[in-house]
């Protein structure tokens, strides 16, 4: 089976928002002049581009006998039943049903999950939540690896 690779990049909408907080940057600028306009913008564009590059670079990579979320790398044989979160489970799952100790790999902007069960006893992590925009794609890719199931 190929390996699932998924990263959980920001809404286009997002983009357009950030377009607009750097123009209103650069207009906010303009009494000091042109130049400072140019650089506002300038600037102001770099880092709302680099804040949102960085926060929608969030993988998920099923690959090499590993689940890699984020900066989460864990064995698959570590990892018992995947299942697939809709919408509205998802978003019970990660507000009144969440664990404290579970890892979160969240984006709001994403509505459904993938929730994994974490088996191994050394592990004080009960399961994991991975918001993912293809939850049957990812539990298939997870299931497949496992070496118990194939």
């Amino acid at each position: 089976m190929k390996p699932y690779d998924e990263r959980l990049t920001v809404p286009r909408s997002w983009w357009l928002m950030g377009i607009g907080c750097a123009a209103l940057l650069a207009v906010a600028l303009l009494p000091l002049g042109a130049v400072a306009l140019l650089c506002g913008l300038a600037a102001g564009g770099a880092v709302i581009g680099a804040a949102l590059s960085s926060y929608g670079s969030a993988r998920i990579r099923v690959t090499g006998g590993s689940l890699i979320a984020g900066r989460a790398r864990i064995p698959l044989t570590a990892l018992g039943e995947a299942r697939t979160l809709d919408a509205e489970e998802a978003r019970a799952w990660r507000t009144h049903r969440a664990d404290v100790r579970a890892h979160m790999l969240l984006r709001a902007y994403i509505p459904t999950a993938v929730r994994v069960e974490v088996t191994d006893p050394e592990d004080p992590t009960p399961y994991l939540y991975l918001s993912t925009r293809q939850p049957d794609r990812l539990r298939a890719a997870l299931t497949a690896a496992r070496p118990d199931v194939a």
